[in-house]
């Protein structure tokens, strides 16, 4: 098939360059073995470079990424298609279409609390990567550097990938970066090295996503055994950071982060974090409306009933980070709160709730007409056609992918925020299932509520992967992501990244915590709409302290502070929507059987933190958990203003 002109053609030269030129790169010994005996080596310089790589050249706009593997024969991981917005790629497996939460193992002796290689697949990971590097000898391999997270806060690398995979390719130069050769660095020398190697999927690993991690005394590598970019290109590299961060002492969170601006011209920035599914792309969208302009506030799963409210002018919003953030020690300030700035270059946003056109008319614009390409996942879409976010790929008929992406570039993004953030309000997102009296659930979170510090901590301890969570593939029950719902990509220790947390939190206080559920509310089913109401209402606050008057102490403890009246554009929010206890369909009775198993779940999570290397303030915390503590022993423990 041949293009018209669509996005990604390469104006003059040859795809490929010279293979001597990776020289530039000044790789490891090893890898520069390795490309040496390679057939072909084709040095990437550019996006534009890379889209028509995936696209199998120039003139071409279809192109199926094919392996002949031993024992399968010929097996088509996805087919990729060039479009008028940029590129389109498909998994042929309805099981590659998310990330497995158990990808991540390690294949070296340093410490960790992840598992390690041998333990999980029976054998020593050496002669598995020395398999690895041979099978990329005999492939013609695309290589380009960057450096991970920003200069001056990650480490200069390098990413090998099979010629024919460069969809994947694209898609981590996208996120994180592609210098051209003559844009080097002077002492750019790679610390970093990501290898794609997709056949060991089906090979070694029985077609699970398998990303490892190898910490060598020099070169920190990542082999890809498949070509899913969430567990490798995004998240591997977020690893690589979170790694940094453990040695040196600071934390790359898990969060996406907005500046709002009320219609006052006050500014508020939220930081919002939680687990997949917690809702941090949705902090950045503006509120759903229904088609007369109202919002949605909720609809009841009894009774049917349903509750608007109406704020004809919402705030401006101000992206900063939608996933990954740096709070890199060169970026802070004497001033008690919390500082920070995006990881990445381009942001790996999840559209499945965007299913019809309307729903989220700024995204579908961006996505639509952008001013540069796109790269999207499992979007159902035919070469030269235009990609739209709501045609989601059917992984059966009549059942759409949950996780559809679009990867869109920082640069297109209006009102993008570049420098580097003071953070007013640290928000944490839980996913809840309904909750009723005759179904008790953890559902019993209300529209938000306040955290002192020291549950602040714990929650983010604990970070509960939650209510069918869309991202990954385990969806069932109530699961915890991990220590700052990170943990599924760090191959470090758990101990260590709860103590940096606590540091953190700490060092901080004029930064607040809430804690915001989204999809329900006791018997009201709720989507997104209480994250965007409490962004409204916080912003509209702005550093105006709460009355006695306006909070209660949750029946719950670990729920820190319930509000008990809540007026959004002179409208009050019912209190049922504030305190699920006083919901009919919950009442008491349900409410503290939610409360149960929401403690049992905490109990049942920081017996992993007691270790003798857990700093003393944390062990008490944990204690006061562990033991059923009060909102007042937490508040005596870490004081909030």
């Amino acid at each position: 098939m041949v293009s018209n002109a669509f996005f990604g053609s390469q104006k003059g030269g040859e795809l490929a360059t010279e293979s001597a030129t990776w020289h530039v790169f000044n790789p490891p010994a090893e890898v520069a073995e390795l490309l040496a005996a390679a057939p072909k080596v084709i040095v990437a310089t550019s996006v534009e470079m890379l889209i028509d790589l995936a696209c199998g050249g120039p003139e071409s706009n279809y192109y199926e990424v094919v392996y002949d593997v031993p024992g399968k024969g010929r097996v088509v991981e996805a087919t990729v298609a060039r479009v008028r917005n940029g590129v389109v790629v498909n998994y042929t497996e309805p099981y590659m279409r998310r990330r497995d939460p158990d990808s991540l193992v390690v294949g070296d002796d340093r410490p960790t609390d992840q598992p390690r290689f041998k333990e999980r697949f029976g054998r020593d990971f050496a002669p598995v990567r020395q398999e690895a590097l041979a099978w990329l000898k005999t492939q013609e391999l695309a290589v380009f550097g960057f450096i991970a997270g920003r200069p001056g806060m990650g480490p200069d690398a390098l990413a090998i990938v099979p010629a024919n995979a460069g969809f994947f390719a694209l898609a981590l130069a996208m996120l994180q970066g592609i210098i051209p050769p003559d844009q080097l660095p002077d002492g750019f020398k790679p610390r970093v090295v990501v290898f794609g190697v997709p056949t060991f999927r089906h090979i070694y690993f029985g077609g699970k996503q398998v990303v490892v991690h190898y910490r060598g005394d020099k070169t920190y590598e990542i082999f890809s055994f498949n070509l899913y970019p969430g567990p490798s290109a995004k998240k591997g590299i977020y690893g690589v950071l979170i790694e940094t961060g453990e040695r040196e002492g600071w934390v790359a969170p898990h969060c996406s982060t907005v500046q709002v601006v009320t219609p006052y011209d006050n500014v508020l920035t939220i930081m919002h974090e939680g687990a997949s599914g917690g809702g941090k792309s949705e902090m950045l969208e503006q509120v759903h409306r229904e088609p007369d302009g109202r919002l949605l506030l909720g609809e009841n799963l009894v009774t049917g009933e349903r509750r608007y409210l109406q704020i004809p002018r919402t705030c401006e919003l101000n992206p900063v980070n939608d996933d990954m953030a740096l709070c890199h020690p060169s970026i802070q300030q004497p001033n008690g709160k919390l500082r920070l700035i995006d990881a990445e270059r381009a942001w790996f946003v999840r559209v499945n709730h965007i299913d019809r056109y309307g729903v989220d008319p700024y995204l579908e614009r961006l996505t639509a007409q952008p001013s540069k390409p796109l790269l999207f996942l499992n979007i159902d879409a035919v070469p030269g056609s235009r990609a739209l976010i709501w045609e989601h790929i059917q992984d059966a008929p009549g059942k759409p992918c949950p996780n559809p992406r679009v990867v869109v570039p920082r640069e297109i993004i209006p009102n993008i925020v570049n420098d580097v953030v003071t953070v007013d309000v640290r928000s944490f997102g839980v996913r809840t299932p309904p909750c009723t009296r005759e179904r008790p659930s953890y559902g019993i979170i209300g529209l938000f509520h306040l955290l002192p510090p020291s549950l602040a901590w714990l929650w983010r301890l604990v970070a509960p992967r939650g209510h069918e969570n869309p991202s990954i593939v385990d969806t069932q029950g109530m699961s915890s992501e991990g220590v700052g719902s990170y943990w599924p990509f760090a191959p470090g220790q758990k101990v260590a990244q709860a103590n940096l947390l606590l540091e953190q939190i700490l060092k901080y206080p004029r930064t607040r915590h809430v804690l915001i559920p989204n999809q329900h509310i006791g018997a009201w089913r709720v989507g997104f709409m209480p994250q965007w109401i409490a962004r409204e209402y916080l912003a509209r606050r702005g550093s105006a302290r709460f009355r006695s008057d306006q909070i209660r102490p949750a029946r719950c403890a670990l729920l820190g502070y319930a509000m008990h009246t809540l007026h959004v554009e002179g409208q009050q929010i019912p209190r049922w929507f504030l305190q699920v206890d006083t919901q009919p369909e919950v009442g008491p009775e349900g409410y503290d059987q939610g409360a149960q198993m929401l403690e049992d779940f905490f109990r049942r999570c920081l017996q992993d933190f007691l270790r003798p290397d857990l700093d003393p303030l944390g062990r008490q915390i944990i204690q006061c958990c562990l033991d059923g503590g009060s909102l007042e022993d937490y508040l005596q423990l870490t004081p909030m203003e």
